[in-house]
């Protein structure tokens, strides 16, 4: 799809496409090299990626630092857009000019941004009101509270998150609220901060995106210059409205529990339940982030504050219980053609997991896939695109995952997981691969080594 929106654009097909890291997002990322070097982006939800392209060109035309849509699929799913190469705010974030400079550009966002802005195109809600506070708190409350086994009543808990939703909801504001506003959705390009993430952006409160960047909790910016970005922020937008900084900065503390709770909900998600290991790393730093908040009572508050300190301890508990020496057990997870035999177990303890995936389309049956394996882009597009193999996979995570885990708390040494298809190149390369990096992104102490037999790969993650 991004190949053929290339060529439409440019006249000619894309010399490589190249996949980027991924987000927390399900949007995927590829850098199209060729006539022109550009970013294509897939996207599972047309509505969000119309908000996107829509914010974007009105974000142009106000004269905001975003990159440009270069093109759109007609069916909406796919589009190009602007490269600003690969340096992130956050890979400089030691500087305090830098990020002086960011947090001065985030006031012309939130108001001359919202100039003439039709917020009905906004994705998935227009406003961020008192029902959008409560989803927060709501997604706080099952994708993080509730794995932690902490107890609660929960009609005293829904008691004081109404009475939140009620103190921050404001009938009467104008500005446009970016919703995730941190380093890592800033690119740093010929030296200026542009903004990549605004796609989920709405009518809301100032003080929230503020918020958003200075506690970043992996971003861990020091008091003094967390002070001087709030300092910045305020007198940058003073060119707009009138600000008085006492109540500022108690509007500011009260949307830092409510957007610390909000990041602990995504990083329950993405990292509990989806288990990507970024978020999963990142839960330590939000919840200091929350002990240091929880430092001053919220007495208005009286029963959530109560439940959080409660969910402190007993999460800090398991951390101290899960600091274990770096594991025993190693986990071999193999690629193989069938026509090849199924790969020998060379620890000579039998057993393990063998998966068949010769249930789901071969792409090695058509022409542009030959040639290529189940690690290269267009091939893992094909496969994700069909949707059984993320299914397949889903399930063999879940077969798998609780020996690996037996294993090392038993001690053993070995455990192997192999993957075949007809050809040993296309789909169990692929699944060998997100097997093992599933693998070692929920046991990162286990020793991973990596085998894709029929192309002579062989590696330790």
């Amino acid at each position: 799809m991004l190949k053929d929106l290339y060529e439409k654009k440019f006249g000619a097909p894309p010399s490589s496409i190249i996949p980027l890291t991924p987000a927390g997002s399900n949007r995927r990322y590829f850098r199209l090299t060729g006539i022109e070097t550009v970013i294509g982006v897939i996207g599972c939800s047309v509505e969000e990626n119309k908000a996107f392209i829509y914010l974007s060109g009105h974000f142009k035309s106000k004269g905001l630092p975003v990159p440009g849509i270069i093109a759109v699929s007609d069916d909406k799913t796919a589009y190009l857009q602007e490269d600003l190469g690969d340096c992130q705010l956050f890979d400089c974030r030691d500087s305090v000019d830098l990020l002086k400079k960011t947090v001065a550009i985030l006031p012309d966002f939130q108001y001359r941004g919202a100039d003439g802005l039709d917020f009905t195109r906004c994705y998935p809600v227009s406003d961020f009101d008192g029902q959008s506070i409560l989803w927060d708190l709501n997604y706080f409350k099952y994708c993080f509270l509730n794995t932690t086994g902490v107890a609660y009543k929960e009609e005293l808990l829904e008691q004081d998150f109404r009475r939140m939703a009620s103190d921050l909801s404001s009938s009467d504001c104008r500005t446009f609220m970016l919703r995730d506003f941190q380093s890592r959705n800033v690119m740093i390009h010929d030296g200026n901060p542009y903004f990549i993430d605004f796609q989920g952006g709405r009518r809301g409160p100032a003080e929230y995106d503020l918020v958003s960047f200075v506690t970043q909790a992996r971003a861990a910016y020091p008091h003094h210059v967390k002070e001087i970005l709030i300092a910045t922020y305020i007198e940058s937008a003073s060119r707009y409205t009138v600000i008085d900084s006492d109540t500022f900065r108690k509007r500011f503390r009260l949307f830092s529990l409510l957007r610390t709770l909000q990041v602990l909900g995504a990083y329950g998600f993405r990292g509990k339940f989806e288990r990507k290991t970024h978020f999963i790393k990142s839960i330590p730093a939000a919840l200091s982030n929350l002990a240091e908040l929880l430092k001053e009572p919220f007495d208005d508050y009286p029963y959530l504050s109560d439940t959080l300190r409660k969910m402190l301890e007993a999460e800090q508990t398991k951390l101290d219980i899960c600091e274990r020496p770096t594991s025993s057990l190693t986990v071999t997870v193999t690629s193989f053609s069938y026509k090849k035999g199924i790969p020998a177990d060379l620890s000579g303890n039998g057993g393990g997991f063998v998966f068949d995936c010769r249930g789901m389309e071969n792409p090695g049956r058509y022409d542009e896939y030959k040639q290529i394996t189940g690690l290269d882009a267009p091939v893992i597009e094909f496969l994700e695109r069909k949707g059984e193999i993320i299914t397949f996979l889903d399930h063999c995570f879940g077969l798998v995952d609780p020996s690996v885990d037996c294993y090392d708390r038993r001690g053993f040494s070995s455990l192997t997981v192999s993957f075949g298809c007809t050809g040993g190149q296309h789909r169990s390369v692929y699944s060998a691969q997100k097997m093992a990096e599933h693998i070692k992104s929920r046991f990162p102490h286990v020793n991973v080594h990596l085998i894709h037999r029929e192309q002579n790969i062989d590696l330790i993650l």
